[in-house]
């Protein structure tokens, strides 16, 4: 399903913010010390759907909107795996938005990246599901993945963070990675990755983030509490920016823990004809 091949170098504009979400993903799992070949990352559609090409680890290039679905069945196929998932917001909240909402539910232990720079950067900078009012000809209010996330109530680890902080970044991914591996679930991580080329918010974007622990009443364990803050931030004109949900209990809720249990999951499962004849046998004279 997976192959490994050399990286070759990112062919992203000079300044774009998915060398920062790159970076950080290298630094993260590095710190975390985990095997190249237990790493696997699918990319999606778009400029951010390339970066698995730009980092030695397995990859798989997932069809459009698709990449999560695709993840999850990685994940179930051999459970030990470190699962990425990555895309942009076109990828994730358009045609991709029905397996992101399923997948908070789902809760299978991966890590979805969003690289979010509010337009379509490989199509030349069209509105994006996360473009602002006016934003080339844009009317719709931009869709708020974290409010959204943070509706859902399930146990899942929920993070913003922000090109322009690299630091904050590699230590959240790298809390992430560690959910995921502990086997507690799904953890969803939107990056605001600025578009250089089509879509420059870095000044912005760094006089509007706001940190969201370091706000009055921050509680990362109560979903109420952080959905209720972050629309306040949103509608404050600041961006929340920081970990938004950190399950309380400490449980392996992952989707494969409850479908496959310990088991090492199908791609490891011993299907020779000597080991299991007599299921088998069993099997077919059922049939009979």
């Amino acid at each position: 399903m997976t192959q490994s091949a050399k990286p070759v170098p990112p062919i992203w504009c000079p300044g774009c913010g998915d060398f920062g979400v790159l970076a950080a993903v290298k630094k993260a799992a590095s710190n975390l010390k985990i095997p190249v070949h237990e790493l696997v990352l699918v990319g999606g559609i778009g400029c951010s759907g390339s970066i698995h090409n730009f980092i030695e680890i397995n990859g798989l290039h997932a069809l459009h909107g698709r990449l999560l679905a695709q993840a999850v069945g990685v994940k179930l196929a051999n459970p030990s795996l470190t699962v990425v998932a990555a895309g942009g917001d076109g990828d994730g909240y358009a045609i991709g938005m029905g397996h992101f909402m399923h997948a908070f539910k789902k809760n299978a232990s991966i890590l979805y990246i969003v690289m979010n720079n509010e337009t379509y950067g490989l199509t030349k900078g069209q509105a994006s599901p996360t473009s602002q009012i006016g934003f080339e000809g844009n009317v719709e209010p931009p869709f708020h993945a974290i409010l959204s996330a943070l509706s859902i109530p399930a146990p899942n680890f929920v993070a913003r963070t922000f090109s322009g902080d690299p630091k904050g970044m590699t230590a959240i991914l790298e809390e992430a990675l560690r959910f995921n591996r502990e086997g507690r679930g799904f953890a969803f991580v939107e990056d605001l990755s600025p578009c250089v080329t089509y879509n420059d918010t870095y000044k912005l974007w760094r006089e509007k983030v706001l940190d969201v622990s370091k706000v009055p009443g921050y509680d990362p364990t109560d979903n109420k509490t952080m959905f209720r803050l972050c629309l306040e931030t949103i509608e404050q004109g600041r961006i929340p920016i920081g970990v938004m949900h950190r399950p309380k209990e400490v449980a392996q809720d992952g989707l494969e823990r409850k479908l496959i249990g310990d088991g090492p999951g199908p791609v490891r499962t011993d299907i020779r004809l000597e080991s299991n004849l007599a299921a088998y046998q069993k099997l077919l004279s059922g049939l009979s």
